[in-house]
């Protein structure tokens, strides 16, 4: 996938192995200009992640998408893979995946 997407926020990387992923070292958007890879997010109307893409060299590589329960847990992710495979978690209430 090719990225010609805008972002609402840019990132270097992120950090530990839970979902959604906790991105860190916020970018400004003209700094990802020169570089190889950053994430790219957007938000949802509360704030919080809803898509996720990794760019490398101008192609999508990852998207992570977050779907989000009345009391504002996780319900449910989609990852997709530079092969376009889907795997879709779902999370119970309190977040856990189920």
């Amino acid at each position: 996938m090719s990225s010609n997407e805008q972002y609402d926020k840019y990132f270097l990387t992120y950090t530990g192995i839970t979902l959604p992923l906790q991105l860190v070292n916020p970018l400004d958007p003209s700094e990802t200009q020169n570089r190889n890879t950053y994430f790219g997010a957007n938000l949802d109307a509360e704030g919080r992640l809803e898509r996720v893409h990794k760019v490398v060299y101008g192609e999508v590589e990852l998207e992570h998408r977050y779907g989000y329960n009345a009391n504002g847990a996780l319900q449910w992710a989609e990852i997709r893979d530079d092969d376009d495979e889907v795997q879709r978690l779902e999370f119970n209430n309190a977040g856990q995946r189920i």
